[in-house]
């Protein structure tokens, strides 16, 4: 096989990239025809490691959105949270890929914790005893610091966070991705294809401008065969924290998520009104659950997380009695 030189540009795309040879990062380097030939491409050893690592993890979920601002990461903490708290015996732990915006560290209340190393990898902070996370929130030196990197060094995270991290035997893996359908996408899709991802969870909000985003990020799921577990429609109507009236902020023009889902062919998993109360308490780290559990959003999260775990749980279930 034949071998690159020591010599490579500094925004390499990497050997096993499609782009390897063919970009305009290659240009002047010496590898750059063997890179184009194919001739250094080899089995990723990253895939095994991760499959090896992720063995004792039941259900792998990616909460993706078209769009930034919809409340991916909320609604994420949120699914994290309802689990937990579901069944004690479960455990959950959130792998938060947003490299350039980790927002798992304030919504779940370890902002500022630090994360330790051993002889069998990191260990993840743990929110609650069944609730663990990892960000590259907890590795910056402020909160305010900024992640200005390319798109290989971003992927070489991400594989070590899925290889390195001593999850433990967890029942559900969630993942945090940022919006839209990028390197961290694919990264994750590759990795976790051989170990197995049982589905991606779709965030969007009932206006047509987020609904538009969310089709690419469904057709995304479909071209690299990652299961659609369901639509999730965020801040859908607006409850008032006093009187308890709710009043429509995002107009469905096109039948929001509910229509969308209907003609794209996927569940509609249900629809989570804005409650300014719910947005603060996520602000300051505080488990909403315990804090305000008769608020009209976390009612409905409670019957929107059944319908996952119904999807994941109560599907194997099926799948064992058949067999």
């Amino acid at each position: 096989m034949a071998e690159v030189s020591a010599e490579v540009p500094e925004h390499c795309p990497g050997t096993q990239s499609e782009d390897a040879g063919k970009v305009s990062a290659c240009a002047g380097c010496p590898n750059q025809r063997l890179c184009a030939s194919g001739a250094t491409k080899q089995p990723d050893p990253g895939i095994a490691l991760v499959k090896e690592r992720l063995a004792d993890v039941k259900y792998k979920i990616l909460v993706l959105s078209g769009k930034g601002g919809v409340g991916k990461s909320t609604v994420t903490s949120l699914i994290a949270r309802a689990l937990a708290a579901d069944n004690p015996e479960r455990n959950v732990g959130v792998l938060d890929i947003d490299i350039c915006g980790p927002s798992q560290p304030r919504v779940l209340g370890v902002i500022g914790e630090q994360v330790h190393q051993s002889g069998s990898g990191w260990s993840p902070i743990y929110v609650e005893d069944n609730l663990s996370l990892m960000s590259i929130g907890f590795l910056l030196e402020s909160p305010s610091d900024a992640v200005i990197w390319r798109g290989p060094k971003k992927n070489g995270m991400i594989r070590q966070f899925l290889s390195d991290v001593d999850w433990g035997s967890l029942d559900y893996l969630i993942l945090d991705t940022p919006p839209g359908t990028s390197d961290e996408h694919l990264s994750a899709a590759s990795y976790l294809k051989a170990s197995g991802i049982t589905g991606a969870i779709v965030i969007t909000t009932p206006q047509e401008v987020s609904l538009l985003d969310v089709r690419k990020e469904i057709d995304f799921c479909r071209k690299v065969k990652i299961p659609i577990l369901g639509v999730i429609e965020n801040m859908s109507t607006f409850v008032c924290p006093k009187c308890k009236n709710s009043t429509e902020i995002f107009p469905a023009l096109t039948g929001g998520a509910q229509q969308m889902s209907k003609d794209l062919k996927v569940e509609f998993l249900g629809s989570i009104p804005l409650d300014p109360l719910l947005a603060r308490c996520c602000d300051e780290g505080k488990n909403v659950f315990t804090e305000m559990p008769e608020s009209p959003a976390i009612i409905e999260f409670k019957k929107l997380v059944t319908r996952i775990i119904e999807q994941c749980e109560y599907k194997d279930d099926s799948t064992a009695m058949m067999e």
